[in-house]
């Protein structure tokens, strides 16, 4: 059923598009959507690919929306926040995607109680594949919430968290898409290391990833479960696991998550 809210993005960068595309694709039509891009080349590419309309300023965007997404560098956040401020109403909900920029950082930009909703989205976004983690600010609702989880369930799959856990989600699903190239890459040389055609060899590593993580999620079994059906006794399979862990292959993907958690905790102190 398509919504009759009006959305506005304060950006137009490709997490932006992204977004946008999966809120046109049934959601909501084109003319309830404004985008601000300063950029006229790229404003020009939205208007001619999504139809959509563009605004003025930043503040005509927060005036035409109900609901706007904050999609802009971090570093800018606070010369948007003086400009939409002025145009606030308490009937509105921000999104923001920004990186390291916490709710009540937001909320310290206007002088009402504003709805915060802060998400982190994934770059499979992009094609409609993201893991997108949403936490609420002070005066956030459940139907905030709910129209937030509406919103980035048109580009994946979206899991709710406190706030406390959002340098968690970066370690994990923020930085998690380059670990997934990393191991495709692996699996890849280690079949032409074996004879295999680079173009075979990529074509099977990624689906190999892909399959299995959708075992993962329409089975609802566990991992561990669905490694063991694979395993036969002195077969090929334990043969090959058995070296990953001797070398430390779950030790290194954990660590490498707990890293890019406390690197996310570091940027996030300023």
């Amino acid at each position: 059923m398509t919504s009759t809210v009006k959305i506005g993005f304060v950006g137009g960068g490709n997490m932006a598009e992204a977004i946008l595309k999966g809120v046109l694709n049934g959601y909501c039509r084109p003319e309830q959507v404004r985008v601000f891009e300063p950029a006229a080349g790229r404003a020009a590419y939205l208007t001619e690919h999504y139809g959509i309309r563009i605004a003025g300023s930043n503040r005509q965007v927060v005036e035409q929306s109900d609901l706007v997404v904050l999609a802009v560098k971090p570093q800018i956040i606070q010369s948007i926040l003086s400009e939409i401020a002025r145009a606030w109403t308490a009937d509105k909900l921000l999104v923001s995607i920004l990186a390291g920029t916490t709710t009540a950082g937001l909320e310290q930009g206007f002088s009402l109680e504003v709805s915060v909703v802060r998400a982190m989205p994934n770059t499979p976004a992009m094609i409609g594949e993201a893991a997108t983690a949403i936490c609420p600010g002070r005066f956030a609702d459940e139907a905030d919430m709910e129209l937030a989880r509406r919103l980035f369930a048109t580009i994946g799959a979206v899991a709710q968290v406190s706030e406390a856990q959002m340098d968690a989600v970066t370690g994990l699903s923020g930085s998690g898409p380059a670990y997934i190239y990393s191991v495709i890459a692996a699996l890849a040389a280690g079949g032409v290391a074996e004879g295999l055609p680079d173009d075979i060899a990529l074509k099977l590593a990624a689906q190999t990833v892909v399959g299995a993580a959708r075992m993962v999620q329409q089975t609802g079994e566990s991992p561990t479960v669905l490694r063991e059906r694979v395993c036969s006794p002195g077969g090929t399979t334990i043969a090959g696991l058995q070296v990953m862990n001797e070398r430390g292959l779950q030790e290194v993907l954990v660590a490498g998550v707990q890293a890019a958690t406390a690197r996310s905790r570091e940027l996030g102190k300023g």
